[in-house]
């Protein structure tokens, strides 16, 4: 994270964006497993408690993975990262880091968290096996936004993954997910 930090740090300096340095300089030097467990597991209870969708979705899904906390800063060149992991039954198995890179009109900062359900065992296989996972390749993942929500059933249910955005905050238009990476943290 630290890297990432000096990176973003730097970018944002780099094209003269002093609110945008600030709002970089101010993401965690470091976040402890326990403090991820502890954000994963609120965000995965208020997701699943607030959205219906998401509480069906869960109920069918083999593994989720839960990013609570995303910083997402940018000025025509931006980035997004997070840490978070993947839960098997309720049980915590491996933890990960997801970035995204990005360029074009684009100004402002904001933070997110995002949770994608995995709905069957060879998407998660792809998960655990992969050295780093790019959304967009590999298992289809498709984006619940509030329309497509209420029109979801357990039945209608075809797809790989959904993912799910929740708690935007901040002064940047727009979320996505496409193009993410994300990779298996060492233990």
């Amino acid at each position: 994270m630290a890297k990432f930090r000096s990176k973003l740090l730097a970018a944002c300096l780099l094209v003269g964006a002093p609110a945008l340095a600030t709002a970089c300089n101010s993401l965690p030097n470091e976040i402890s497993r326990q403090d991820i467990d502890s954000e994963s597991q609120q965000a995965l209870n208020k997701l699943t408690s607030e959205n219906s969708a998401a509480r069906a979705i869960a109920g069918q899904s083999r593994a989720v993975l839960i990013f609570p906390s995303i910083v997402k800063a940018g000025l025509g060149v931006g980035g997004a990262f997070g840490e978070g992991q993947m839960r098997k039954g309720g049980v915590v198995t491996d933890y990960y880091s997801t970035f995204t890179g990005s360029w074009g009109l684009q100004a402002g900062a904001q933070k997110y968290g995002y949770a994608v359900f995995l709905m069957n065992n060879d998407a998660v296989k792809y998960v655990e096996d992969s050295d780093g996972w790019e959304i967009g390749v590999g298992p289809t993942v498709v984006l619940v936004n509030a329309g497509m929500a209420e029109n979801l059933s357990t039945s209608t249910l075809k797809e790989d993954a959904y993912a799910f955005i929740f708690d935007q905050k901040g002064l940047m238009a727009g979320v996505s997910i496409e193009g993410t990476k994300i990779t298996k943290l060492e233990k």
